[in-house]
């Protein structure tokens, strides 16, 4: 039977005449029981809540109402994210507020304005959604969410449509860090087809989002066009594909696990702006392993991984370079760089640098705070500067040169001025004569760039 809510859709299914068994897969079913088998074990000691992706469709209806069963000794909330796409938001927003209240859990809405940045308003929605979830996780929460293993097949799919290695076919992990708290997804092991027996016997009440429909969507074709193909020549593939995934993630645990060890053998340092690595160390290891490594520290810094053409492009300017600085490689929000055997990872476009002023009355390298105005400037070229304690002045280009500033910094280096007088070099040199003298008041200063990480 179906029925209008408002002007959304909503299935609402007569009382069944018939017994389960003929509805669930012969080898499995879904019950709450069942689903305990996939989530956290609550630890008391801890107290947390765990909030459930509740968008009100068919997956999320079924998994909270299956928690609800449960009556575990934690504390459960429905979180719905209003994308603002769909004409029908508000009011699949009241039905999620009305079904959560009459399972007796919180509810908790957030609006938001999705943008299309380029990958898709699928992805924006996704971004935008799990943007959500981390300002709501406590430590110790959990975010639940209704994936299941039809989702894990599509989402498999996409990605070897897309080129993919182990990372990629590991597909959705079942449990991984967000925010504060985890993202927990306990239905991967359980096809669309068994919740939906599970609705129908529980005579829930779900919306369906007119877009499931939109073949334009890569996930509705493989959903409406490709999967049922693959079910009727191959039934409960699905299965067989989830435990491709959870090889695959096995695997890739390995290889981050090798990457965290050669990391620690690369010299790894913070610099002024970035990271960097020994780059001899690195290319002293297979090219397998160099991948690797890369992949890995590049993740860990919430940068985006190289493709394979950036790949190619460095492996063949590393070859070719005569100098440090004719290496350099950008892709999303990467850049990556040689100079003086070390390989640095950095921002594409970083802030602009800060210089700091803190009073200092004691030690050494502080300017002088008797100096009239001061003014900063950046690089012109020709500057000379006498660094304290130098008895003759360089040119800055050789002084940046010998302190081993890295050359992409060398313009953005901040030049203090009293009148035309140059009196310092960011945080590098006080010039001669403008030095503060022991007990005498001065300032220190500290260049500070932007985090190594994507801004």
């Amino acid at each position: 039977m179906l029925a209008k809510l408002r002007q959304g859709r909503v299935f609402i299914p007569k009382r069944l005449g018939f017994n389960g068994a003929s509805l669930r897969d012969p080898t499995m079913t879904f019950t709450p029981e069942q689903l305990l088998t996939h989530l956290p074990q609550p630890d008391p000691m801890a107290p947390s809540r765990w909030w459930v992706g509740f968008s009100g469709g068919l997956d999320s209806a079924v998994l909270l109402h299956a928690l609800v069963q449960l009556q575990l000794p934690v504390q459960i909330c429905a979180l719905h994210v209003n994308h603002q796409i769909s004409p029908h938001a508000d009011d699949w927003q009241a039905h999620c507020e009305a079904l959560a209240a009459r399972l007796g859990v919180a509810f908790y809405a957030e609006k938001v304005w999705v943008i299309n940045r380029g990958k898709g308003i699928e992805d924006a929605a996704r971004q935008a959604r799990y943007h959500i979830f981390e300002q709501y996780l406590a430590p110790h929460d959990c975010v639940l969410t209704a994936h299941h293993a039809d989702d894990q097949a599509e989402t498999l799919l996409l990605r070897l449509m897309r080129g993919t290695g182990p990372r990629g076919l590991a597909a959705m992990a079942g449990k991984r860090p967000l925010g504060q708290g985890w993202l927990v997804r306990p239905l991967l092991s359980f096809s669309r087809k068994l919740l939906e027996d599970y609705a129908r016997i529980h005579r829930l009440v779900w919306v369906d989002d007119e877009s499931n429909t939109d073949l334009h969507y890569d996930r509705n074709y493989l959903r409406q066009q490709l999967l049922p193909l693959l079910q009727t020549r191959w039934p409960g593939f699905q299965r067989k594909w989830q435990q491709t995934a959870e090889l695959c993630a096995a695997n890739e645990q390995l290889l981050e696990e090798l990457a965290q060890e050669d990391l620690g053998c690369l010299d790894e340092r913070a610099e002024r702006l970035g990271r960097s690595i020994s780059l001899d160390k690195w290319l002293a290891m297979s090219e397998a392993r160099r991948r690797n490594l890369l992949r890995y520290w590049l993740r860990i810094q919430h940068f985006a991984v190289p493709e394979q053409l950036h790949w190619q492009q460095l492996q063949q300017q590393l070859t070719l370079a005569r100098e440090d600085a004719q290496v350099h490689i950008t892709w999303d929000q990467v850049s990556l760089r040689v100079y003086r055997q070390r390989l640095y990872v950095m921002p594409k476009h970083a802030k602009p640098g800060l210089l700091q002023w803190c009073t200092a009355n004691q030690g050494a390298g502080r300017l002088r705070a008797d100096l009239p105005t001061l003014d900063i400037r950046l690089r012109q070229g020709g500057e000379r500067c006498r660094p304290a304690g130098r008895s003759h002045s360089q040119t800055l280009k050789k002084l940046l040169q010998e302190a081993g500033i890295e050359p992409w910094l060398r313009e953005q280096l901040p030049l203090v001025y009293s009148g035309e007088e140059l009196v310092a070099v960011g945080d590098c040199w006080i010039c001669d004569g403008f030095e503060a003298e022991e007990g005498q008041p001065g300032y220190r200063l500290q260049w500070v760039m932007p985090s190594a990480s994507r801004q």
